[in-house]
């Protein structure tokens, strides 16, 4: 609205209802357009939390769709690693090669290095 507009309004409101009485309306319409105001907030609020609420919903479906199928407990697991043996983390150590101090393999054309006699 412009401002010639608003006065417009203003002066009709004026003949309306008049001096005395536009004062106590101008009040009421001020309280409404509050009420209005904080009635529209809180309506939009409660449908943001619901749609925030059905979005979560939907997450944690989808997540759980994703995952695996659970086992058949404890003894499904402990029936599963009887069959498989699980495999060695490192290979045995007599295959692993003798290593210095630094962490080198020696070279084949060395011998390893004699470790100090304990007295």
């Amino acid at each position: 609205m412009s401002f010639g507009e608003l006065l417009f309004l203003a002066m009709l409101a004026l003949l309306v209802f008049g001096p005395r009485k536009l004062p106590e309306v101008a009040r009421t319409v001020a309280r409404v357009l509050a009420e209005l105001r904080r009635a529209s907030n809180e309506f939009r609020y409660s449908l943001e939390d619901e749609i925030r609420a059905i979005e979560i919903t939907e997450h944690s479906r989808t997540r759980a769709e994703a995952l695996p199928e659970p086992a058949a407990g404890v003894e499904g697991a402990v029936a599963r690693a009887a069959e498989e043996p699980a495999p060695l983390p490192h290979p045995p150590l007599e295959a692993q090669p003798p290593q210095d101090a630094r962490g080198a393999s020696p070279s084949p054309s060395q011998p390893a290095p004699e470790p100090p006699a304990v007295s």
